[in-house]
């Protein structure tokens, strides 16, 4: 057995070992714990590392797209700069032409004056040469020019008495056996008073734009996309200040509204480029084409007239997108057409022929910016070649007087153009402004000296002037007309031409009780 102290020295051995044990399994954990740290403070710089790697990539990525996006924008400022330089060089070519033309009127206008004074010398010479001639006539005759009109006349009186009564009544035999025609011809010539001249059409459409953005598209790069529009429609572009528009012009309505609608289509689908354009101005052109016939052959049901080449159906179909003062030249045509069918049956004359020739009347007017010429002849001799009847084709040509009516079916034409064209809110012309040109060519005429009378007539269009015989004679009948012309030109704005007439008239009445 063990004795008491050796027990306490193992117990206190054992203590020991626990001890030490114990100390060892803590030395362990604290190294353990330390090595695991420092793992981790390893780990932190790897990440701050790692971090600081990914700051500067993204910076570098920043800077690069920053750069990008700056030599992006100088490129397309440069774009915009180049589209406006070749903006700017079409405008000093169109300024370069139009002073050309004024030069070119000025030294128009230099040729006319002198010319003016030229004539101006001749008349001079003229009225000398013809007083030296009087003086010289009444010496060789040994009487005064009176003496030898008294003589004239009185010799002449005898003469023709017998005959002018023979003629008085064969005229009036001949009267009676025409009473009927007569009348007929003299309510058409009444009618026909009324009647005005052709007018200026418009010559540009206007097509809105979304945004104003629209614009450059249109424009397109260095302008590829406005040149290749108006090379495959043949009108003019207009990029101007309008907000959110442009402007087509051009003198060719079927051209312009092929232009209207393909570019209409164009902004609605919003790619703009050369090939997408022609394919698009093509696919407009046969829409018109198939408009166009369509509103032929409704005007021709509408009208109720038969028997019309298919050539002057599409004709008369493109008078859809013509227009003379607003007023559409299709619709004025039916109107033409109805009105003559009405005055034909009033008086007892062909209502087929009358409103035949009222519906193609301005047949003319869509060929008249193609080939040379006035509307009417033009219309005219389109009509006769696809076998319309001498009766209308004269109807035709007659319309503006360009040829003497000989025809009821011509004069009626012509009044119904006029009652067209002249009733109230047909044209756009204000009632005010129609009322002051007519008061301004009157107080012009009357303002000469030797003016008796004076008439504004024709919607305007001519002022007919009745001079003092005794105060203005034949030579002075003529210049007071120019100067009319020149006065009405320097202070009225009008439609047109306006025809200045001076009548000179001599009236001998004697009374028998």
């Amino acid at each position: 057995m063990n004795t008491p102290e050796q027990v306490i020295a193992l117990g206190a051995a054992a203590a020991c070992v626990v001890l030490i044990i114990l100390y060892l399994r803590q030395s362990a954990k604290m190294k353990a714990a330390e090595a695991d740290a420092g793992r981790r403070l390893d780990r932190v710089g790897e990440l701050e590392a790692e971090l600081s790697e990914k700051d500067k990539r993204a910076e570098l990525v920043v800077k690069e797209q920053a750069i990008k996006a700056r030599e992006q924008a100088e490129k397309e400022l440069a774009g915009r700069k180049k589209e406006v330089e070749a903006l700017r060089t079409r405008i000093d070519k169109k300024e370069e032409t139009l002073e050309k033309r004024a030069e070119s009127l000025g030294q128009l206008e230099g040729e006319l004056k002198a010319r003016q004074k030229q004539l101006a010398g001749t008349e001079a010479e003229l009225e000398e040469a013809y007083g030296q001639a009087r003086k010289e006539l009444e010496r060789i005759a040994a009487m005064t020019a009176e003496q030898a009109r008294e003589f004239l006349l009185g010799e002449v009186e005898k003469e023709i008495r017998h005959d002018a009564s023979a003629l008085a009544r064969s005229i009036e035999d001949h009267a009676r056996q025409e009473a009927d025609h007569k009348a007929a011809w003299i309510i058409s010539q009444a009618i026909q008073r009324c009647a005005v001249e052709q007018t200026t059409e418009t010559t540009v459409s206007v097509v809105p734009l979304p945004s104003e953005e629209m614009k450059g598209r249109i424009i397109g790069r260095e302008g590829r996309n406005i040149r290749a529009f108006e090379q495959f429609t043949g009108i003019d572009l207009i990029v101007d200040d309008t907000p959110e528009a442009v402007v087509l012009s051009g003198f060719d309505p079927i051209r312009r509204e092929v232009a209207r609608i393909a570019l209409e289509r164009l902004v609605t689908d919003g790619r703009i480029h050369p090939g997408r354009i022609e394919e698009v101005v093509n696919r407009a052109e046969r829409d018109v084409e198939s408009n166009i016939q369509e509103a032929g052959d409704a005007a021709i049901l509408e009208a109720g007239v038969s028997g019309v080449h298919r050539d002057v159906v599409k004709l008369l179909g493109t008078l859809r997108y013509r227009t003379s003062f607003g007023q559409n030249v299709l619709k004025h045509s039916l109107e033409v057409a109805h009105l003559c069918a009405a005055m034909a049956g009033e008086l007892g004359t062909s209502r087929v022929t009358a409103k035949r020739a009222g519906l193609l009347h301005d047949l003319g007017k869509a060929r008249d910016f193609r080939v040379e010429g006035a509307h009417a002849q033009l219309g005219a001799e389109f009509a006769a070649q696809k076998g319309e009847s001498t009766e209308v084709v004269h109807a035709i040509a007659a319309h503006h007087g360009d040829e003497e009516p000989r025809t009821i079916e011509a004069i009626l034409v012509q009044a119904a153009d006029a009652i067209s064209a002249s009733r109230p809110g047909a044209r756009r012309d204000p009632l005010e402004h129609y009322i002051k040109r007519l008061e301004g060519l009157e107080r012009i005429a009357q303002s000469f000296d030797g003016v008796d009378k004076c008439f504004a007539i024709q919607a305007g269009r001519e002022i007919r002037v009745i001079v003092k015989p005794d105060k203005v004679d034949d030579l002075a009948a003529h210049r007071l007309a120019k100067s009319m012309v020149d006065r009405i030109q320097e202070e009225l704005e009008y439609p047109g031409q306006i025809r200045v007439t001076v009548i000179r008239e001599t009236r001998a009445v004697e009374y028998a009780n």
